[in-house]
């Protein structure tokens, strides 16, 4: 039986594979798989440029009115963030990744981003934000502060998050918060007025990050701009 039928993807493929089998095995080769001696860099790679970069996209479109991802993507401010975060934040945290090149890589995922054909949504990306955010921009966040480089960016996303959480968008539309502890976080974050380190005390997403005062300064300060001058503002402020 053959289906003829016309399935429609995004160009993108990419499958890494540890050659390290018990046995023989199929010549994957054949198929595009990257073969690498260690999978490691590759599993830090994805989450911390992909993923974290998701949720940096996601936060700030949701409150700029945005709904379709490829339409928030497309805007000159999101890209420069996008493209910020993992130039600046993410990609010092990796290891060496052989076969990949890191700068065509991330260019790849901003395209991939604004692919007009792909009708992927930002509620999407916004969903279960207390399971991705302690996995995948937690790490960076802790990686960076060890070594003395700058978060700000990274924290600019937490704070984002915080905003959103809220529950209410900059054109005052109200947003349905679509996460397995959504009342928590959203008390968390309505809890700002009285503790504006409220959201940090959550040591099972942050640890504890609130006693950082280098992050914890860059999280106010973004989380301080997001309610005074927008998420727009924000990201030029962020940029400048």
């Amino acid at each position: 039986m053959c289906d003829a039928w016309t399935v429609v993807c995004e160009p993108f493929f990419q499958w890494v594979s540890q050659d390290s089998f018990a046995d023989a095995r199929p010549p994957y080769e054949r198929l595009r798989t990257q073969l690498v001696a260690d999978v490691e860099p590759y599993e830090l790679m994805k989450p911390r440029l992909l993923y974290a970069s998701h949720q940096g996209l996601c936060y700030f479109a949701h409150l700029m009115g945005y709904r379709l991802v490829r339409d928030a993507a497309v805007h000159p401010l999101n890209a420069a963030f996008l493209r910020a975060y993992m130039d600046e934040e993410g990609s010092p945290t990796l290891k060496p990744v052989p076969g990949i090149d890191l700068d065509a890589y991330k260019s790849e995922l901003i395209a991939r981003f604004s692919n007009p054909s792909v009708r992927d949504t930002v509620p999407r990306l916004c969903n279960e934000s207390c399971d991705r955010i302690p996995k995948w921009l937690v790490p960076v966040i802790v990686d960076q502060l060890a070594a003395g480089r700058s978060m700000a960016l990274s924290a600019a996303i937490v704070a984002n998050w915080v905003r959103y959480a809220e529950g209410t968008d900059e054109l005052g539309q109200p947003i349905d918060v679509a996460d397995r502890l959504k009342y928590p976080v959203m008390q968390n974050a309505a809890g700002f007025a009285a503790d504006r380190n409220s959201f940090l005390q959550d040591c099972d997403r942050f640890g504890d990050l609130v006693d950082e005062p280098t992050f914890a300064r860059a999280y106010d300060r973004a989380l301080e701009l997001l309610h005074t001058v927008g998420a727009r503002a924000t990201l030029v402020e962020l940029l400048a």
